[in-house]
């Protein structure tokens, strides 16, 4: 068992998660019971997610995405109104972190990325980001396209959609998960072979072919659904409380 409080400090100073500017708060966002004796946790804090966490007997519900974007309708009714009823009704804390999560060099969805690839020698999409959002990685090995294309797919789970370009091998990797399409364009300053994120735009197709990138689209949730297990896994080892995922398994 563990207090809340304990567990978010130690969160929130692991994650570093003051020094990011975000979309969304970071950290507790609805609070339940002071003590936590159980976690479950989801890459979004969807009904089904809530749902999960009550009939597992969850007293914390951790995400990635969670609530209360930028730019959300201040009132708190309709679907989000019925998710957050369902959270206070049973006395459940949800708790969120976003771009935190991303960045994290062991415990984020990016670094999970490169273990599951294998890349080497990370180094930072962005070079001017204190703590970097997306990375670049090396394959032990060129590929060709087609290769990485049933490589990724294999190893993510997920049918990577891939826009092509005129590059016949693939060897530096720029990646970065979620919805990070638009930073294919970082990747090409880089000069990178290929670069991974999880969704794909009308436009992506001709600035893969226009910047000389190959784009490989691997699925938002396919991509983001590491973090929070690694995050899960590390709080239960902190605090020795059990935790389990839920899978949502969202096709896109």
């Amino acid at each position: 068992m563990a207090t809340l409080a304990d567990i978010i400090q130690w969160c929130d100073s692991t994650l570093k998660s003051h020094e990011f500017k975000d979309y969304a708060p970071n950290g507790l966002q609805i609070e339940g019971k002071t003590e936590v004796n159980k976690i479950v946790c989801a890459v979004t804090a969807s009904q089904t997610a809530i749902d999960a966490a009550i009939a597992q007997g969850a007293d914390l519900l951790l995400v990635h995405h969670g609530y209360f974007w930028k730019g959300e309708a201040y009132p708190i009714t309709g679907m989000r109104g019925k998710r957050i009823k369902s959270l206070i009704q049973h006395d459940i804390s949800l708790v969120g972190y976003h771009l935190p999560l991303d960045s994290h060099p062991t415990l984020g969805n990016n670094a999970a990325i490169a273990d599951l690839l294998e890349l080497q020698n990370i180094e930072a999409l962005d070079p001017t980001e204190r703590h970097p959002i997306g990375n670049i990685g090396y394959l032990k090995s060129a590929m060709s396209p087609e290769a990485f294309k049933a490589f990724v797919s294999e190893r993510l789970g997920f049918d990577a959609i891939h826009l092509p370009c005129d590059k016949s091998t693939i060897q530096k990797v720029g990646f970065c998960t979620g919805g990070a399409q638009d930073y294919i364009a970082k990747a090409a300053l880089q000069n990178c072979d290929a670069y991974i994120s999880g969704e794909v735009s009308e436009r992506t197709f001709y600035e893969a072919a226009e910047l000389g990138v190959h784009y490989y689209a691997c699925g938002h949730h396919a991509t983001e659904k590491y973090g929070v297990q690694r995050l899960a896994k590390a709080i239960s080892e902190q605090f020795n409380i059990e935790y389990s995922y839920f899978e949502l398994n969202n096709p896109i």
